[in-house]
């Protein structure tokens, strides 16, 4: 006879796990990789240019799908909701 019943249990079994040690090591490893000069506020700012740029200068259509885009919140809104002139 089998050792294993598989029966379930009527009582839960209670099972927590603390990532809290994991967590504060990924954060350290992260802060590592970045190193020292890492400049968060630039690199948003850098981010908000780059969107820009990728949203600048649309042709008459590509203008409609991007409004479209941000109308359904696929894309968000930026300024007055349409892309940089």
């Amino acid at each position: 006879m089998s050792a294993y019943d598989p029966t379930p249990s009527a009582q839960p079994v209670e099972f927590s796990v603390d990532l809290t040690a994991h967590e504060m090591l990924r954060r350290a490893h992260v802060m590592d990789a970045v190193g020292p000069t890492w400049d968060p506020v630039k690199a948003l700012r850098d981010e908000d240019a780059a969107q820009d740029l990728l949203y600048s200068d649309l042709d008459e259509e590509q203008q409609r799908i991007y409004d479209q885009l941000v109308a359904a919140g696929v894309l968000p809104e930026r300024g007055d909701g349409r892309a940089t002139a």
